[in-house]
């Protein structure tokens, strides 16, 4: 079984492989590159017998001029049956060519895998793979705890009935109240960039810019909105969803300073669920919580009990595994990243 790098004539098939898969990610199909424009992209495959693709993994490349190497990443990937080790080696093998054509040093990824998968972990290990992962989730790229929402074949009406007690009744708050929550197109972005502004001002985090979005919405198209919350006709709350391959996700979200009594937030998500399933899709996914469910002393555990009030499931995915090609390579990265985050912390503090 032999790995295949693909030319971008043939994205359209990997697209449709990508999307029928039950491990499908929006950040594994083909319009991902166009998000993440600062790096580059290549795709590799394994085929039956019958030329079917029946694998692949989309690999994002960030050059590191300096040193001289890349650093190579597939978000959420691979998509194929994860203890099929015929597929995963040749899957593994495609990357290493790719790797030698990047003069690459490392190769990570961070498969929708369940931490208590141990036959995929033993087949990671088996290729040689490092596993890295953190007590909280955070630590690494993509949060390790997700809460999700699967629809088990039941209806709008089921759903809400599912609902926690207290979160039916923000969510009849929000009705009440006269907040409407409807799709937007990209000319609301200024908008919903005010909001993201004020949510990362509150919050202590740095938000990207709006030519990211911009990107988001534009190469998802179909496959992504962005909707916004009002309230007697000014925008108080704003989120961006994805819905892809039978998955939406809850991807970013902001709201205004003012107006919180209201319960925006609550009918936001609710309306992005009753996308998610007119669309046929099976999960509703929020994304990231913290690992800590404690609610003495963390200040993520708002997050938490907002998303919990929708009565789903918590998922621990695996976490990252790394396969290093060129140690020493490594070694020197790892250290210009931890010199460059001291420095940004240092400055950070000047600053305050």
């Amino acid at each position: 079984m032999n790995a295949e790098i693909l030319t971008p004539d043939q994205y359209g098939e990997l697209d449709r492989f990508v999307a029928s898969h039950p491990q499908s990610s929006f950040t594994q199909c083909s319009a991902w590159r166009k998000v993440k424009s600062n790096w580059g992209f290549e795709a590799v495959v394994c085929r039956d017998e019958t030329g079917r693709i029946i694998g692949s993994v989309s690999v994002l490349i960030q050059k590191i001029p300096l040193i001289g190497t890349c650093f190579l990443y597939a978000p959420r990937g691979p998509v194929c049956d994860l203890h099929n080790r015929e597929v995963l080696r040749s899957l593994k093998s495609g990357v290493d060519l790719l790797a030698r054509r990047h003069h690459a040093h490392a190769f990570k990824m961070d498969p929708d895998v369940s931490a208590a998968d141990e036959e995929f972990l033993e087949i990671a290990k088996e290729l040689g793979f490092r596993r890295f992962y953190g007590p909280d989730g955070f630590e690494t790229i993509q949060a390790r705890f997700n809460y999700r929402l699967y629809f088990e074949g039941r209806n709008e009406e089921q759903l809400l009935m599912n609902l926690s007690q207290q979160t039916r009744r923000n969510l009849r708050i929000a009705i009440r109240d006269g907040i409407e929550v409807r799709p937007a197109g990209p000319e609301s972005l200024d908008e919903f960039m005010r909001l993201m502004i004020l949510t990362g001002e509150r919050d202590g985090f740095a938000t990207r810019p709006k030519a990211y979005f911009e990107r988001f919405l534009s190469a998802l198209g179909e496959h992504a909105r962005l909707y916004l919350g009002f309230y007697e006709g000014r925008a108080i709350s704003g989120a961006i969803t994805t819905n892809f391959g039978g998955k939406a996700c809850y991807v970013y979200g902001a709201s205004d300073n003012e107006c919180r009594n209201h319960m925006p937030n609550y009918l936001m998500q609710w309306e992005m669920i009753r996308w998610a399933l007119e669309t046929g899709c099976t999960v509703y996914d929020f994304q990231g919580v913290s690992g800590n469910l404690s609610p003495e002393g963390n200040h993520m555990y708002g997050l938490y009990r907002f998303k919990k009030g929708f009565n789903g499931q918590l998922d621990e995915l695996a976490g990252e595994f790394d396969y290093v090609y060129r140690p020493l390579r490594a070694k020197m990265v790892d250290r210009a990243i931890a010199l460059n985050d001291r420095l940004r912390h240092l400055r950070t503090s000047r600053r305050s």
